[in-house]
């Protein structure tokens, strides 16, 4: 269900304590390409607006419900502080690592030239910018940072020889880093009683582990803990008697998270490396702590490979964000399988998940392929059309209709429905 208008004002329509999640990508703060719905005048003038919208957020989650918003490195101290504000817990910050992100910086030699009116040498030139299926999460082209040209476009710079003795000084000083980061606050509404007592009553309070763990590249743990291994405290913890095969050799999730650009580039510096299988807690002799009669925990993953298979790796198709389009215009989409794994690791079986800021829908395109509810916000009307449209080919035969200011969906995720 996608609800048309200033998410403050449609979150109000909602009934409280009805969703289980909110995964969502709100405004940054930082007049990105000039947009009006990214500036709020001052740094507070966002705080106090990101409180606005988390504290009707957190009317409308059940209690114990978490909260997943990214933010920019310039602003997200404020997001965060506007969030805690509403009545949220931080719980923890996600880092969001691309590959290629594209630079806003002031060439500091060619500003001295320009204040002194000294012409530059042209002695070469080289394009910036990219296809817009490139996007945030394939390079992080200038047609997706956060400085970066209208979506899709490309533009040929000049490059230029320092005039003045000033600007040679100067030369190859700017002002800005690469962007390569994103952070993700993870918030969560304060419980009733203990995590226990939360989770059976709301269903909501945890985080979905087993759900989100990172799939070793090498032999499944089960094969190593077959079922009816009764001393190994490692396949007892991971529940391999009773056959909960999907925890098997795979990590535990981490804050991290990496675009297969920012893979690839860890792995080219970390290189190969094996991660056997060895014991712990077996002593000299073949005797033992705790009792594992001589056996020992056996951990280990026996995968080999570089660092990134440590962390979830987003994978993204380049053909996704223009699915079913023309051209998807949203300046910050999100890769779809990124969304999901958000999505997996909040939201539980059959629950709803809440994307105040909807934007070209991807969330929605994530919550459908991952067989759960959604409601989404968004303000902007050009951008409900291509909600319409991606939402329409993830899940074909659902009808839009526009009333009053609001639009329904007759179905909201695989075989169910919100009204």
């Amino acid at each position: 269900m996608i609800l048309a208008g200033d998410c403050v004002e449609q979150m109000k329509t909602l009934e409280a304590d009805s969703v289980d999640a909110i995964v969502t990508d709100p405004p940054y703060g930082l007049e990105f390409m000039g947009k009006d719905w990214d500036g709020f005048g001052t740094p507070l003038g966002f705080q106090t607006w990101t409180e606005q919208w988390a504290r009707e957020a957190l009317r409308v989650l059940k209690p114990g419900g978490h909260l997943l918003a990214f933010g920019g490195t310039r602003m997200y101290h404020r997001l965060a502080a506007g969030i805690e504000d509403a009545g949220f817990e931080i719980r923890d910050t996600l880092m969001w690592l691309y590959g290629s992100g594209f630079p806003k910086s002031l060439d500091v030699s060619k500003a001295i030239d320009k204040a002194a009116g000294a012409e530059r040498e042209v002695v070469g030139s080289y394009v910036v910018g990219g296809t817009a299926a490139q996007g945030k999460h394939k390079g992080r082209a200038a047609a997706d940072s956060d400085e970066g040209s209208a979506a899709g476009a490309t533009k040929k710079l000049s490059i230029t020889a320092p005039s003045s003795e000033a600007a040679k000084k100067w030369e190859g000083w700017g002002t800005a880093l690469k962007p390569a980061v994103e952070p993700i606050v993870l918030a969560r509404k304060p419980l009733i009683g203990t995590v226990a007592e939360n989770v059976l009553k709301h269903g909501t309070g945890a985080l979905n582990i087993d759900a989100s763990r990172i799939e070793a590249n090498g032999e499944s743990l089960k094969s190593r803990f077959p079922a009816g291994t009764s001393n190994n405290v490692f396949g007892s913890v991971l529940g391999i008697n009773s056959g909960k095969s999907q925890a098997l050799g795979a990590r535990w999730p981490a804050n991290i998270l990496l675009d297969e650009a920012a893979a690839a580039m860890l792995d080219e510096q970390s290189g190969e490396a094996g991660g056997g299988f060895g014991k712990r807690g077996q002593l000299n002799g073949g005797a033992t702590k705790w009792g594992f009669n001589g056996l020992g925990q056996e951990v280990g993953y026996g995968d080999r490979g570089g660092a990134s298979r440590f962390f979830y790796v987003a994978k993204a198709s380049r053909a996704e964000r223009n699915k079913g389009l023309a051209r998807n215009i949203h300046p910050t989409v999100k890769p779809v399988d990124l969304m999901r794994y958000l999505i997996r690791l909040v939201t539980p079986k059959g629950g709803t998940v809440l994307d105040p800021f909807l934007g070209s829908g991807t969330t929605a395109v994530a919550a459908i392929e991952e067989g759960v509810n959604w409601i989404g916000c968004e303000r902007e009307p050009e951008y409900v059309e291509i909600i319409e449209t991606r939402v329409a080919v993830a899940q074909p035969g659902m009808g839009l209709t526009l009333e009053e200011g609001w639009c329904e969906w007759t179905a909201c995720s695989r075989g169910s429905a919100i009204t």
